[in-house]
């Protein structure tokens, strides 16, 4: 029985090895999952802050929001129709 062992000791040897990738290989696959289901969730709260402000300034672009929000600097509105300025040429 010992000699067994001892003429096959390289092939434990190799088989060792290949069981240390294996264990490796899954510790390294656990990681990478853990890794990327982090990433999803910060994916998932930068895509809300990302709707949330977009949601904002669309809201803030509003005809209405503009007057309201410019009206404290002294702006108004201009209800009459745009002056055309007009440059007459040299000929």
């Amino acid at each position: 029985m010992p000699t067994l062992i001892l003429n096959n000791l390289g092939y434990l040897a190799f088989l060792g090895g290949l069981a240390l990738l294996y264990i490796a290989n899954a510790h390294y696959a656990e990681y990478n999952v853990r890794r990327i289901q982090v990433l999803e969730e910060e994916i998932k709260e930068q895509r809300w802050l990302y709707m949330s402000l977009q949601s904002e300034n669309m809201y803030n672009g509003l005809r209405s929001e503009v007057v309201e929000n410019v009206r404290d600097e002294g702006l108004r509105m201009h209800r009459g129709k745009p002056k055309k300025i007009v440059i007459p040429s040299k000929k």
